[in-house]
């Protein structure tokens, strides 16, 4: 197998990427306090943007090209949708659940984060849904300082969703990250054949990735709406996300968000 070479980054990239982690964190500590019935994801947005611009950041998802322009700094899926939920007039009710996805880019620098929270109270099953997810990017961290490569990360993701009765988004996938928000390499949340033959890479010091799991509670399967981003499960089952932009250190890895 051919093991990707991608760029890896100083401890003072790191240090500064770092700065932008925390940017990105404050933004999801101001989001969960919104989170709750009657709230529309407008406002969570609208909160959000207004924070990077106080930091002077620069909001990763605005403006990203596709058939139409992202038109916020968040990405808000509500429910069925697993990612890429434009934000708008909805309110969040009862036994919802909201994923909110956000970036900046401060000092020319990225980070890039994801929470799933429940709106009130959530179904047992539901709520079960968020805790893999949430546990399944929490075994990746303390696996990534264990493994030496990537594809034994994946492996043991995939094999903790499954074994939890739910199932991996295979579509999307984490991602390199450092000046830019999507770079290389590639960072799926399963084993391929594609990721075993030329797509997996070292853990080593200065790698710095956006980990990513998306998981439904049905079947993996997945389809865009016609405003071009939102992703909804094919089922119309509840998914959840959570991420992380992660830092391979000489000390492990660390959470930079």
């Amino acid at each position: 197998p051919v093991l990707r070479v991608h760029i890896l980054r100083s401890p003072r990239e790191i240090a500064l990427m770092r700065k932008a982690g925390l940017v990105v964190w404050q933004a999801h500590q101001l989001a969960a306090e919104l989170v709750r019935p009657g709230v529309t994801t407008a406002e969570i947005d609208a909160t959000i943007d207004e924070h990077f611009a106080k930091c002077g950041a620069i909001p990763l998802f605005k403006g990203v090209p596709g058939k139409t322009p992202f038109p916020a700094a968040t990405c808000i899926s509500v429910n069925e949708e697993v990612v890429h939920g434009i934000p708008g007039p909805r309110k969040l009710k009862e036994g919802d659940v909201v994923s909110i996805d956000t970036g900046c880019k401060l000092g020319g620098w990225c980070g890039d984060a994801a929470i799933t929270h429940p709106v009130g109270k959530v179904a047992p099953e539901v709520a079960k849904l968020l805790e893999v997810t949430k546990g399944v990017l929490d075994l990746a961290i303390e696996e990534m300082g264990k493994r030496r490569l990537w594809s034994e990360v994946a492996e043991r993701m995939a094999q903790y969703v499954r074994e939890a009765g739910f199932s991996v988004v295979e579509n999307f996938v984490g991602h390199g990250i450092g000046r830019e928000m999507h770079e290389e390499p590639q960072v799926p949340n399963f084993v391929s054949g594609g990721l075993r033959r030329n797509g997996d890479f070292r853990l080593e010091p200065g790698l710095v990735i956006a980990v990513e799991p998306m998981v439904n509670m049905g079947t993996k399967r997945v389809k865009g709406l016609p405003d071009h981003w939102t992703q909804v499960t094919v089922d119309g089952k509840p998914s959840a996300h959570f991420e992380h932009t992660i830092a391979m250190t000489p000390e492990g890895p660390k959470a930079l968000t």
